[in-house]
């Protein structure tokens, strides 16, 4: 017995070894893939680790230099540290963490020194309660003003830094002579590291925060308008619904309502930096809550999109014969919501102001036809009375005959349909019989989806339900298209887009058109 578990794992450790030493000879080919598919998704990428590069070179400077050595000396370390906290993607991230991490080390140094005056005119002991008191009293209410609203979105980063030198060199005052001195130099050195990352980021290729959230939400209309029109599309051609998750995160319809309902936190960020940001170009009076308030709106209307897409993913689906009947008015509706987001989306990009007929009278004559095509189909919707009982035991029959393997199989075994009343008799008679028998709680687990199936199917107009769903929510893109509209034109009145002039109209085909609805195209900003 030894000897057979020794011979298998043997062969476990060999079959491990074999799929360690594959996995080994593929891992440069997916490195060199993985590193190549980062900087082609944005070449902006690639810019920047260049210029954290060549930051690092010229601080390392002041250690390889020995005249600049001698002048600094082992401080030399806070400069390079400043750089790699400080150096960001966008030049307002690191403006905000930059002049942030200036300011709270230039207020705690003139704090502590303050506090260090007044403790040396005091005695040997009280120095050290005086300390101890000041640091307790500076730790606690910095730490509570950090719970500010106002401080915790702007000036967090700038706390922390305070929180940290005011003790570092507070602290340091009772045993250190010499605090002074090293505190200057200290301060000059991430003055050094600060200043380099400021000419690094403002002058030399910049990354904007502004730049990234006006496309950005240019991006995000054009992911909606493709979605809603794959949506409607893959609804009326009847295309197989996605049964796993991994399979819809990879749905185009997915990914582009994703985008935006993931974008909030994005949104907040990119426009706090984008207000640390100088006014770089004509272009830059950028309204930054006013993009983050279109985002919100953006998002409302996303939600309707994710109903859209889940009337695909319904466990009751309409025929496609019943489908076809409204198949046009809804394309048609569809193709104007369509047409409208990329028409905002290009006035955003642009910088222009949309066109005032953006509604046009097509989307008013779409909605009238699908409004006179429900109207006529009143039996579709509301049914007959005479027939509903036949019906209801029909369907039955038939749902119990199609699962009557399956139910014979877990136990539960349910007599062939000869009649509607044959078979709603029987199945009563049957369930009585089983009531008080040890298996009712396994058959009720059984017959409990199934009942359930029948009773909703039983309804005459239960197909139609998800085709009234699925209008209903076609017309609701429709009235918050107009939200969408306002937020746009107000961004345009406050921003001073240029005026639209006939000729502006694009003309898009977005059955064709390739969109990147992927906002994720630059790295975290880092911690604020």
């Amino acid at each position: 017995m030894e000897l057979v578990m020794t011979m298998v794992a043997k062969e476990s450790l060999k079959k491990n070894m074999k799929v360690f030493s594959e996995k080994l000879k593929r891992f440069p080919g997916l490195f060199w893939q993985t590193v190549w598919r980062v900087g082609r998704d944005d070449p902006r990428r690639v810019v920047h680790a260049l210029k954290v590069g060549l930051s690092l070179t010229l601080v390392s400077l002041l250690y390889l230099l020995e005249p600049l050595f001698k002048g600094i000396g082992q401080n030399a370390i806070w400069a390079v540290m400043t750089v790699v906290v400080v150096l960001e993607f966008t030049a307002g991230a690191t403006l905000c963490k930059g002049l942030n991490r200036g300011l709270g080390t230039l207020v705690a140094g003139s704090l502590a020194f303050f506090i260090g005056y007044i403790a040396e005119k005091t005695g040997h002991v009280f120095r050290a309660v005086f300390i101890g008191a000041a640091v307790f009293v500076i730790g606690t209410a910095t730490t509570y003003m950090r719970f500010f609203p106002y401080i915790k979105r702007n000036y967090d980063y700038g706390v922390v830094i305070f929180l940290l030198t005011f003790n570092l060199i507070t602290v340091s005052s009772y045993r250190v002579s010499n605090v002074l001195k090293i505190a200057h130099e200290r301060f000059y050195t991430i003055a050094i590291g600060c200043g380099i990352c400021l000419v690094m980021t403002l002058f030399i290729f910049p990354i904007w925060s502004g730049e990234d959230l006006h496309n950005s939400t240019a991006i995000k209309l054009e992911g909606l308008a493709k979605s809603i029109e794959a949506c409607v599309s893959a609804y009326f051609n009847d295309v197989q619904k996605e049964t796993t998750q991994d399979k819809s995160s990879e749905d185009p319809i997915y990914k582009g309502y994703k985008a935006v309902l993931d974008s909030k936190s994005q949104d907040e960020t990119l426009a706090l930096h984008a207000s640390w940001e100088p006014r770089h170009s004509r272009h830059c009076r950028y309204p930054w809550q006013q993009y983050v308030k279109l985002g919100a709106v953006l998002r409302h209307f996303g939600y309707t999109v994710v109903a859209l897409h889940g009337c695909l993913q319904s466990e009751i689906q309409t025929p496609q014969h019943c489908r076809i009947l409204f198949k046009d008015p809804c394309i048609r509706v569809t193709n104007e919501v369509s047409k409208a987001l990329m028409e905002l989306a290009n006035s955003i990009r642009n910088r222009r102001h949309c066109s005032p007929e953006i509604l046009s009278d097509n989307l008013h004559e779409a909605l009238q036809d699908l409004n006179n095509a429900i109207k006529s189909q009143p039996r579709l919707f509301l049914g007959s009375n005479k027939n509903q009982a036949t019906n209801m035991l029909a369907l039955a029959a038939a749902q119990a005959n199609s699962s009557q393997k399956h139910e014979k199989y877990n136990g539960v075994s349910l007599s062939s349909f000869k009649t509607d009343n044959s078979a709603l008799l029987e199945w009563k008679s049957k369930r009585m019989i089983n009531e008080h028998s040890k298996s009712e709680v396994a058959e009720r687990k059984v017959l409990r989806p199934q009942l359930s199936k029948i009773a909703i199917t039983s309804l005459e107009f239960s197909e139609a339900l998800p085709l009234a769903a699925f209008a209903s929510l076609l017309v609701e893109t429709v009235a918050r298209l107009d939200n969408i509209i306002e937020e746009v034109e107000e961004l345009g009145r406050i921003a001073c887009f240029k005026e639209f002039k006939p000729g502006d109209e694009v003309i898009v085909n977005i059955k064709t058109q390739k969109l990147d609805v992927t906002l994720n195209h630059f790295p975290s900003q880092g911690t604020e």
